[in-house]
């Protein structure tokens, strides 16, 4: 059975009384409106409508000013309407201005019935469209989120593995990760870059799973060649990590995080802006935790140490805005993010870049 409200708006009383008579006999509710003003101020104080009958020619405000000051403000309410045979350019050129349709006087109840019932049943579809729309992009996200969970799982995985295999740096690239987002984050990077760069720097030591024992784990200083078998740790995290697709963008980042600003880093050479941003960022969270954490060769370094060893470098190794930016940031930061991390009380998500607090 219909229940569709219908607004009849006509200057002409028997016209809007033979019309919403029709319609009323097929079960329809009507309201009517004897001017285009008129139909405004119902539409306007709240009530609602499924469709709208306008008869074209009308004092004030004639079919065409009604159709286009609705269509604006209520654009899911479909327009019919209602014209003389000499005004059927007029008509047309309503059409094209966004009514559904039009009809033609006089018409038969037949007419008028079909053409209501074409004009609610296309909004209906329309409005089925959207909700089908919504709940598509909804159940997407839901499947998005669940993705970068997998992901999620999947680089702790990764960085418990390599916490097995050189344990003295255990917690480091969480810690240095965290301190990599607050500085990507503090300067303003939008959060699609900063998830590639959060992968990028808890993963950033990866390569060395492909280091010897022998030379990851010795006690004393490594000799040149041991020295460069190390380094070779930055290239192999790339070939392990771009075969992997959710991370090909964060495996340039893993492959130059030891590139330092003036050129005088490894592996390639690279200088200024031909080092990737997040690896620039990346340098001066992992010197901020080098110094601030206990090493077998030497203890802690207190915050302002590093900070001003950070800022000599400034130039050389680390970028200068970079640096500029860390310096601006509140010295509490790191200790909060430190203390989060060894309590076991931060938790962030590496694929969106977003941490629980602080």
């Amino acid at each position: 059975m219909a229940t569709e409200r219908i607004l009849v708006v006509d200057d002409e009383e028997p016209i809007r009384e033979i019309v919403s008579s029709m319609l009323i006999s097929a079960n329809y509710q009507c309201r009517q409106a004897a001017s285009g003003l008129e139909a405004l101020a119902l539409l306007n104080s709240g009530e609602e409508f499924e469709l709208m009958l306008s008869d074209l020619m009308m004092a004030d405000l004639d079919g065409i000013g009604l159709l286009e000051r609705t269509k604006e403000k209520f654009p899911d309410m479909p327009v019919v309407m209602v014209t003389a045979v000499h005004d059927i350019s007029v008509a047309l050129a309503a059409i094209r201005n966004g009514a559904y349709d039009y009809l033609l006087k006089p018409f038969e109840r037949e007419q008028l019935l079909a053409t209501a019932r074409r004009a609610l049943d296309n909004r209906r579809l329309k409005l089925e469209n959207r909700a089908y729309q919504t709940d598509l992009e909804a159940r997407v996200k839901a499947r998005t989120e669940q993705l970068e969970r997998s992901y999620d799982i999947t680089l702790e995985a990764l960085g418990d593995a390599l916490d097995l295999k050189d344990a003295e740096t255990e917690g480091h690239s969480k810690r240095v990760t965290a301190f990599t987002i607050a500085i990507a984050r503090a300067m303003g990077l939008p959060d699609d870059q900063i998830r590639v760069i959060a992968r990028g720097a808890f993963l950033h030591d990866i390569g060395k799973m492909a280091i010897p024992d022998a030379i990851l784990l010795k006690p004393g200083a490594l000799n040149p060649e041991e020295i460069a078998t190390m380094r070779e740790h930055c290239y192999h995290g790339y070939q392990m990590l771009k075969k992997i697709p959710f991370l090909q963008e964060a495996c340039d980042i893993v492959y130059t995080h030891q590139e330092r600003f003036d050129g005088t880093g490894y592996p390639r050479g690279l200088k200024g802006n031909e080092i990737p941003l997040g690896a620039r960022i990346f340098a001066v969270a992992d010197t901020l935790d080098a110094i601030t954490s206990d090493r077998p060769y030497r203890p802690a370094q207190s915050l302002s140490a590093a900070r001003e060893e950070i800022k000599r470098w400034a130039g050389r190794q680390f970028d200068t805005e970079v640096v500029r930016k860390f310096l601006e940031m509140p010295a509490s930061i790191w200790e909060d993010l430190r203390k989060e991390i060894d309590s076991q009380i931060y938790r962030f998500a590496y694929s969106t870049g977003a941490k629980s607090s602080s």
